[in-house]
Protein backbone atom coordinates (compact mmCIF):
# COMPACT_ATOMS: atom_id res chain seq x y z
CA UNK A 1 0.00 0.00 0.00
CA UNK A 2 2.31 2.59 1.02
CA UNK A 3 4.32 1.99 -2.12
CA UNK A 4 1.37 2.25 -4.16
CA UNK A 5 0.63 5.28 -2.17
CA UNK A 6 4.14 7.16 -2.86
CA UNK A 7 4.24 6.21 -6.55
CA UNK A 8 0.50 7.56 -7.43
CA UNK A 9 1.70 10.81 -5.41
CA UNK A 10 5.07 11.27 -7.33
CA UNK A 11 3.82 10.14 -10.60
CA UNK A 12 0.83 13.43 -9.75
CA UNK A 13 3.20 15.65 -9.07
CA UNK A 14 5.54 14.55 -12.12
CA UNK A 15 2.38 15.20 -13.71
CA UNK A 16 1.18 18.74 -12.66
CA UNK A 17 4.75 20.57 -11.78
CA UNK A 18 7.56 17.67 -12.62
CA UNK A 19 6.80 17.78 -16.48
CA UNK A 20 5.93 21.73 -16.93
CA UNK A 21 9.43 22.48 -14.90
CA UNK A 22 11.27 19.80 -17.29
CA UNK A 23 10.42 21.82 -20.02
CA UNK A 24 10.77 24.65 -18.35
CA UNK A 25 14.86 23.89 -17.88
CA UNK A 26 14.91 21.89 -21.35
CA UNK A 27 13.93 25.45 -23.34
CA UNK A 28 16.29 27.33 -21.31
CA UNK A 29 19.06 25.41 -23.02
CA UNK A 30 17.70 24.18 -26.08
CA UNK A 31 15.28 26.31 -28.52
CA UNK A 32 14.48 25.71 -31.88
CA UNK A 33 13.78 28.35 -33.66
CA UNK A 34 10.61 28.54 -36.16
CA UNK A 35 12.17 30.38 -39.63
CA UNK A 36 9.29 32.94 -40.51
CA UNK A 37 8.82 35.24 -43.01
CA UNK A 38 5.50 36.87 -44.27
CA UNK A 39 5.01 34.95 -47.62
CA UNK A 40 0.93 34.60 -49.12
CA UNK A 41 0.19 30.98 -50.26
CA UNK A 42 -2.97 29.97 -51.80
CA UNK A 43 -5.07 29.25 -48.50
CA UNK A 44 -8.55 27.39 -48.14
CA UNK A 45 -10.10 28.65 -45.01
CA UNK A 46 -12.77 25.81 -43.86
CA UNK A 47 -15.53 25.85 -41.23
CA UNK A 48 -17.87 23.21 -40.78
CA UNK A 49 -20.83 23.98 -38.67
CA UNK A 50 -24.61 22.28 -37.48
CA UNK A 51 -27.31 24.18 -36.61
CA UNK A 52 -25.28 28.13 -36.17
CA UNK A 53 -27.58 30.53 -37.45
CA UNK A 54 -26.84 32.47 -34.10
CA UNK A 55 -23.04 33.07 -35.67
CA UNK A 56 -23.01 32.40 -39.64
CA UNK A 57 -23.10 35.60 -40.60
CA UNK A 58 -20.82 36.81 -37.91
CA UNK A 59 -18.18 34.72 -38.48
CA UNK A 60 -18.22 35.13 -42.40
CA UNK A 61 -18.06 38.71 -41.49
CA UNK A 62 -15.26 38.09 -39.65
CA UNK A 63 -13.04 36.18 -42.27
CA UNK A 64 -13.26 38.53 -45.10
CA UNK A 65 -12.13 40.99 -43.14
CA UNK A 66 -9.21 39.30 -42.25
CA UNK A 67 -5.83 41.23 -43.33
CA UNK A 68 -5.06 38.38 -46.47
CA UNK A 69 -4.85 39.03 -50.16
CA UNK A 70 -8.50 37.77 -51.27
CA UNK A 71 -7.25 36.53 -54.16
CA UNK A 72 -5.01 34.18 -52.38
CA UNK A 73 -7.98 33.47 -49.95
CA UNK A 74 -10.74 30.27 -50.76
CA UNK A 75 -13.84 30.58 -47.71
CA UNK A 76 -15.34 27.23 -47.49
CA UNK A 77 -18.55 26.90 -45.54
CA UNK A 78 -19.91 23.46 -44.58
CA UNK A 79 -23.36 22.87 -43.25
CA UNK A 80 -23.79 19.05 -41.76
CA UNK A 81 -27.85 18.81 -42.21
CA UNK A 82 -28.50 22.09 -40.54
CA UNK A 83 -31.88 22.26 -39.11
CA UNK A 84 -32.65 25.88 -38.25
CA UNK A 85 -32.08 28.96 -40.71
CA UNK A 86 -27.82 28.31 -41.35
CA UNK A 87 -28.46 26.75 -45.07
CA UNK A 88 -31.10 29.63 -45.92
CA UNK A 89 -28.81 32.01 -44.83
CA UNK A 90 -25.70 30.40 -46.57
CA UNK A 91 -28.08 30.50 -49.38
CA UNK A 92 -26.51 34.02 -50.96
CA UNK A 93 -22.86 32.92 -50.70
CA UNK A 94 -24.07 29.85 -53.10
CA UNK A 95 -24.17 31.79 -56.80
CA UNK A 96 -21.37 30.21 -58.78
CA UNK A 97 -19.13 29.74 -55.53
CA UNK A 98 -19.15 33.33 -55.13
CA UNK A 99 -19.84 35.94 -52.55
CA UNK A 100 -21.91 39.03 -52.96
CA UNK A 101 -18.31 41.17 -53.00
CA UNK A 102 -16.67 38.90 -55.15
CA UNK A 103 -15.35 36.74 -52.69
CA UNK A 104 -14.31 33.43 -52.94
CA UNK A 105 -16.73 31.81 -50.74
CA UNK A 106 -18.00 28.26 -51.24
CA UNK A 107 -21.34 26.41 -49.59
CA UNK A 108 -21.22 22.60 -48.95
CA UNK A 109 -24.63 21.44 -47.51
CA UNK A 110 -25.36 17.84 -46.29
CA UNK A 111 -29.13 17.47 -46.44
CA UNK A 112 -28.16 13.79 -44.64
CA UNK A 113 -26.18 14.31 -40.69
CA UNK A 114 -23.20 12.93 -41.98
CA UNK A 115 -21.49 14.31 -38.98
CA UNK A 116 -18.47 16.57 -38.51
CA UNK A 117 -15.77 14.24 -39.67
CA UNK A 118 -16.98 13.17 -43.19
CA UNK A 119 -18.05 16.73 -44.21
CA UNK A 120 -14.84 17.65 -43.68
CA UNK A 121 -13.10 15.32 -45.41
CA UNK A 122 -14.87 15.57 -48.60
CA UNK A 123 -14.38 19.35 -48.19
CA UNK A 124 -10.72 19.25 -47.64
CA UNK A 125 -9.92 16.73 -50.32
CA UNK A 126 -11.48 19.02 -52.88
CA UNK A 127 -9.86 22.61 -51.35
CA UNK A 128 -7.63 24.40 -53.77
CA UNK A 129 -5.20 26.19 -51.15
CA UNK A 130 -1.72 24.56 -50.30
CA UNK A 131 -2.59 25.38 -46.73
CA UNK A 132 -5.68 24.36 -44.69
CA UNK A 133 -6.83 26.81 -41.90
CA UNK A 134 -9.29 25.48 -39.63
CA UNK A 135 -11.46 27.16 -37.38
CA UNK A 136 -14.69 26.55 -35.10
CA UNK A 137 -17.83 28.90 -35.95
CA UNK A 138 -18.07 30.65 -32.62
CA UNK A 139 -14.62 32.38 -32.60
CA UNK A 140 -13.17 35.74 -33.75
CA UNK A 141 -9.97 35.88 -35.52
CA UNK A 142 -7.83 39.43 -35.11
CA UNK A 143 -7.31 40.86 -38.18
CA UNK A 144 -3.47 39.33 -38.88
CA UNK A 145 -3.93 35.98 -37.94
CA UNK A 146 -3.99 34.81 -41.39
CA UNK A 147 -0.72 36.60 -41.86
CA UNK A 148 0.46 35.19 -38.57
CA UNK A 149 -0.30 31.45 -39.46
CA UNK A 150 0.99 31.20 -42.76
CA UNK A 151 4.39 32.85 -41.63
CA UNK A 152 5.66 29.71 -40.05
CA UNK A 153 5.15 27.59 -43.42
CA UNK A 154 8.18 29.73 -44.62
CA UNK A 155 9.85 27.32 -42.38
CA UNK A 156 10.15 23.79 -44.55
CA UNK A 157 10.40 21.83 -41.16
CA UNK A 158 6.73 22.99 -39.97
CA UNK A 159 4.00 21.04 -40.89
CA UNK A 160 1.32 22.42 -38.47
CA UNK A 161 0.74 25.60 -36.95
CA UNK A 162 -1.78 27.06 -34.00
CA UNK A 163 -2.76 30.16 -33.11
CA UNK A 164 -3.73 31.44 -29.68
CA UNK A 165 -7.40 30.88 -28.06
CA UNK A 166 -7.70 34.03 -25.80
CA UNK A 167 -10.75 34.21 -23.38
CA UNK A 168 -12.04 37.92 -23.22
CA UNK A 169 -15.23 39.46 -21.26
CA UNK A 170 -15.42 39.34 -17.69
CA UNK A 171 -15.19 36.22 -15.75
CA UNK A 172 -19.10 35.42 -14.60
CA UNK A 173 -18.49 32.38 -12.32
CA UNK A 174 -15.88 31.03 -10.33
CA UNK A 175 -15.51 27.96 -12.76
CA UNK A 176 -14.91 30.73 -15.55
CA UNK A 177 -12.00 31.50 -13.49
CA UNK A 178 -10.54 27.73 -12.88
CA UNK A 179 -10.85 27.26 -16.66
CA UNK A 180 -9.02 30.36 -17.49
CA UNK A 181 -6.15 29.36 -14.83
CA UNK A 182 -6.17 26.19 -16.56
CA UNK A 183 -5.98 27.48 -19.89
CA UNK A 184 -2.90 29.73 -19.30
CA UNK A 185 -1.49 26.46 -17.39
CA UNK A 186 -1.90 24.34 -20.73
CA UNK A 187 -0.65 27.54 -23.28
CA UNK A 188 2.33 27.52 -21.17
CA UNK A 189 3.33 23.74 -22.38
CA UNK A 190 1.97 23.93 -25.51
CA UNK A 191 4.49 26.88 -26.15
CA UNK A 192 7.82 25.40 -24.73
CA UNK A 193 6.89 22.06 -25.88
CA UNK A 194 6.80 24.05 -29.66
CA UNK A 195 9.90 25.99 -28.84
CA UNK A 196 11.93 23.16 -27.80
CA UNK A 197 10.54 21.11 -31.20
CA UNK A 198 7.03 20.55 -31.47
CA UNK A 199 3.56 20.28 -29.33
CA UNK A 200 1.15 18.18 -29.01
CA UNK A 201 -1.98 18.37 -31.01
CA UNK A 202 -3.20 22.23 -31.69
CA UNK A 203 -6.00 24.66 -30.79
CA UNK A 204 -9.04 23.83 -32.70
CA UNK A 205 -10.09 26.95 -32.61
CA UNK A 206 -7.52 28.42 -34.82
CA UNK A 207 -4.91 26.67 -36.87
CA UNK A 208 -3.37 25.14 -40.17
CA UNK A 209 -1.64 22.31 -41.92
CA UNK A 210 0.18 21.53 -45.30
CA UNK A 211 -2.53 20.04 -47.41
CA UNK A 212 -0.28 17.72 -48.88
CA UNK A 213 0.08 16.64 -45.22
CA UNK A 214 -3.71 15.93 -44.55
CA UNK A 215 -4.17 12.26 -43.26
CA UNK A 216 -7.48 11.70 -43.94
CA UNK A 217 -9.52 10.81 -40.42
CA UNK A 218 -12.03 7.81 -39.76
CA UNK A 219 -15.72 8.08 -39.66
CA UNK A 220 -15.77 7.52 -35.76
CA UNK A 221 -12.95 9.90 -34.80
CA UNK A 222 -14.02 12.19 -31.94
CA UNK A 223 -11.41 14.77 -31.92
CA UNK A 224 -10.39 15.61 -36.06
CA UNK A 225 -8.75 19.20 -34.72
CA UNK A 226 -6.41 16.55 -32.46
CA UNK A 227 -5.95 13.44 -34.45
CA UNK A 228 -5.10 16.01 -37.64
CA UNK A 229 -2.29 17.87 -36.02
CA UNK A 230 -1.24 14.84 -34.87
CA UNK A 231 -0.55 12.71 -38.00
CA UNK A 232 1.00 15.59 -39.02
CA UNK A 233 3.87 15.51 -36.40
CA UNK A 234 3.57 11.55 -37.15
CA UNK A 235 4.81 12.27 -40.24
CA UNK A 236 8.03 14.22 -38.86
CA UNK A 237 7.05 17.64 -38.99
CA UNK A 238 6.74 19.86 -36.43
CA UNK A 239 3.53 21.65 -35.03
CA UNK A 240 4.19 24.86 -33.64
CA UNK A 241 2.40 27.33 -31.76
CA UNK A 242 2.93 31.20 -32.64
CA UNK A 243 0.77 33.75 -30.15
CA UNK A 244 0.50 36.31 -32.25
CA UNK A 245 -2.14 34.48 -34.82
CA UNK A 246 -5.17 35.14 -32.18
CA UNK A 247 -8.72 33.81 -31.87
CA UNK A 248 -11.00 35.32 -28.77
CA UNK A 249 -13.71 33.39 -27.42
CA UNK A 250 -16.10 33.36 -23.97
CA UNK A 251 -14.87 31.10 -21.10
CA UNK A 252 -17.40 28.44 -19.92
CA UNK A 253 -20.17 30.10 -17.87
CA UNK A 254 -21.21 27.09 -16.11
CA UNK A 255 -19.48 23.75 -14.69
CA UNK A 256 -22.12 21.62 -16.61
CA UNK A 257 -21.26 23.19 -20.04
CA UNK A 258 -16.87 22.74 -19.26
CA UNK A 259 -18.42 19.52 -18.13
CA UNK A 260 -19.48 18.20 -21.41
CA UNK A 261 -16.88 19.38 -23.30
CA UNK A 262 -14.04 18.11 -21.31
CA UNK A 263 -16.13 14.43 -21.62
CA UNK A 264 -15.91 14.45 -25.34
CA UNK A 265 -12.30 15.79 -25.15
CA UNK A 266 -10.89 13.27 -23.05
CA UNK A 267 -12.97 10.32 -24.78
CA UNK A 268 -11.37 11.53 -27.42
CA UNK A 269 -7.78 11.66 -26.13
CA UNK A 270 -7.77 7.69 -25.44
CA UNK A 271 -9.08 7.11 -28.78
CA UNK A 272 -6.08 9.19 -29.87
CA UNK A 273 -3.67 6.95 -27.96
CA UNK A 274 -4.84 3.93 -29.67
CA UNK A 275 -5.07 5.89 -33.33
CA UNK A 276 -1.51 7.58 -32.94
CA UNK A 277 0.36 4.58 -31.10
CA UNK A 278 3.46 5.40 -32.93
CA UNK A 279 3.96 8.63 -31.02
CA UNK A 280 4.93 6.67 -28.23
CA UNK A 281 7.78 5.13 -29.79
CA UNK A 282 10.68 7.19 -29.05
CA UNK A 283 12.97 5.51 -31.77
CA UNK A 284 10.71 6.92 -33.86
CA UNK A 285 8.96 9.51 -32.65
CA UNK A 286 10.34 12.81 -31.73
CA UNK A 287 7.60 13.65 -29.57
CA UNK A 288 7.38 10.26 -27.52
CA UNK A 289 8.39 12.00 -23.55
CA UNK A 290 5.73 14.82 -24.60
CA UNK A 291 2.91 12.45 -26.12
CA UNK A 292 3.32 10.45 -23.00
CA UNK A 293 3.73 13.05 -19.97
CA UNK A 294 1.55 15.52 -21.27
CA UNK A 295 -1.15 13.48 -22.95
CA UNK A 296 -1.15 10.10 -22.07
CA UNK A 297 -0.25 10.36 -17.86
CA UNK A 298 -2.49 13.63 -17.31
CA UNK A 299 -5.18 11.52 -19.24
CA UNK A 300 -5.11 8.71 -16.45
CA UNK A 301 -4.02 11.23 -13.31
CA UNK A 302 -7.63 10.19 -11.97
CA UNK A 303 -6.39 7.29 -11.72
CA UNK A 304 -4.06 8.65 -9.49
CA UNK A 305 -5.74 10.80 -7.46
CA UNK A 306 -8.11 7.33 -6.91
CA UNK A 307 -4.92 5.44 -5.62
CA UNK A 308 -3.56 7.97 -3.73
CA UNK A 309 -6.90 8.39 -1.72
CA UNK A 310 -8.03 4.88 -1.55
CA UNK A 311 -4.84 3.86 0.09
CA UNK A 312 -4.26 6.91 2.37
CA UNK A 313 -7.49 5.68 3.60
CA UNK A 314 -5.52 2.30 4.27
CA UNK A 315 -2.87 3.98 6.18
CA UNK A 316 -4.74 6.55 7.97
CA UNK A 317 -3.71 5.51 11.39
CA UNK A 318 -0.12 5.71 10.88
CA UNK A 319 1.88 8.54 10.61
CA UNK A 320 2.55 10.47 8.75
CA UNK A 321 -0.28 9.25 6.53
CA UNK A 322 -2.90 10.68 9.15
CA UNK A 323 -1.46 14.19 7.92
CA UNK A 324 -1.66 13.26 4.46
CA UNK A 325 -5.04 12.24 4.84
CA UNK A 326 -6.32 15.81 6.49
CA UNK A 327 -4.47 17.90 3.48
CA UNK A 328 -6.39 15.28 0.89
CA UNK A 329 -9.66 16.02 2.89
CA UNK A 330 -9.13 20.19 3.14
CA UNK A 331 -8.19 20.18 -0.98
CA UNK A 332 -11.62 18.57 -1.31
CA UNK A 333 -13.69 20.36 0.93
CA UNK A 334 -11.95 23.02 -1.38
CA UNK A 335 -13.68 21.54 -4.34
CA UNK A 336 -16.95 20.67 -2.97
CA UNK A 337 -16.94 24.33 -1.72
CA UNK A 338 -16.35 25.65 -5.27
CA UNK A 339 -18.97 23.56 -6.35
CA UNK A 340 -21.62 25.38 -3.32
CA UNK A 341 -19.98 29.05 -4.35
CA UNK A 342 -20.81 28.53 -8.09
CA UNK A 343 -24.60 28.21 -6.59
CA UNK A 344 -24.59 31.18 -4.73
CA UNK A 345 -22.04 33.41 -7.96
CA UNK A 346 -19.23 33.85 -5.28
CA UNK A 347 -15.94 33.74 -6.99
CA UNK A 348 -12.89 32.95 -5.58
CA UNK A 349 -9.89 31.65 -6.93
CA UNK A 350 -9.09 29.63 -3.67
CA UNK A 351 -12.21 27.55 -4.14
CA UNK A 352 -12.36 27.43 -8.07
CA UNK A 353 -9.14 26.52 -9.12
CA UNK A 354 -9.72 22.83 -6.84
CA UNK A 355 -12.94 22.47 -7.83
CA UNK A 356 -12.05 22.99 -11.37
CA UNK A 357 -9.09 20.51 -10.95
CA UNK A 358 -11.50 17.59 -9.65
CA UNK A 359 -14.44 18.14 -12.28
CA UNK A 360 -11.77 17.79 -15.08
CA UNK A 361 -11.21 15.23 -13.78
CA UNK A 362 -13.77 13.47 -13.10
CA UNK A 363 -14.78 14.35 -16.88
CA UNK A 364 -11.42 11.88 -17.68
CA UNK A 365 -13.07 8.92 -15.58
CA UNK A 366 -16.24 9.68 -17.49
CA UNK A 367 -14.90 10.33 -21.28
CA UNK A 368 -12.50 6.97 -20.09
CA UNK A 369 -15.98 5.16 -19.49
CA UNK A 370 -17.66 6.34 -22.45
CA UNK A 371 -14.48 5.60 -24.64
CA UNK A 372 -14.30 1.85 -23.18
CA UNK A 373 -18.18 1.00 -23.75
CA UNK A 374 -18.61 2.98 -27.18
CA UNK A 375 -20.98 5.80 -25.51
CA UNK A 376 -18.96 9.09 -26.87
CA UNK A 377 -20.62 10.51 -30.17
CA UNK A 378 -19.07 11.26 -32.78
CA UNK A 379 -22.14 13.61 -33.36
CA UNK A 380 -22.31 17.44 -32.80
CA UNK A 381 -22.84 18.15 -29.17
CA UNK A 382 -22.78 21.33 -28.61
CA UNK A 383 -22.07 23.13 -25.17
CA UNK A 384 -24.11 26.38 -25.23
CA UNK A 385 -22.13 29.66 -24.14
CA UNK A 386 -22.99 32.97 -22.80
CA UNK A 387 -21.46 35.42 -25.42
CA UNK A 388 -18.67 37.72 -22.58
Amino acid sequence: MKIVFWTSNLILIYIYFGYPILLWVVNKFFKNPVNKEYITPKLSFVVVAHNEEKHIEEKIKNILELNYPKENLEIIIGSDASSDRTNEMLGGYRVSGVGYRGENIKVVVSKEHVGKVNLLNGIVSEAAGEIIVFSDIRQEFEKNALKELTANFNDEKVGCVSGELVFRGDEKSGVAKGVNFYWKYEKFMRKTESSIYSMIGATGAIYAIRKSLFVIPSEDTILDDVFIPLKVVEQGYRAVFDSRAIAYDSVASTSREEFTRKVRTLAGNFQLFVYCKELFNPFKSKVAIQFFSHKFLRAFSFLFLIFAFGTNIYLVNVYPYNLFMVAQIIFYLLALSGWIMERVSFKSKLFSIPYVFCMLNFAALKGFLNFLMGKQSVRWEKAHRVRG
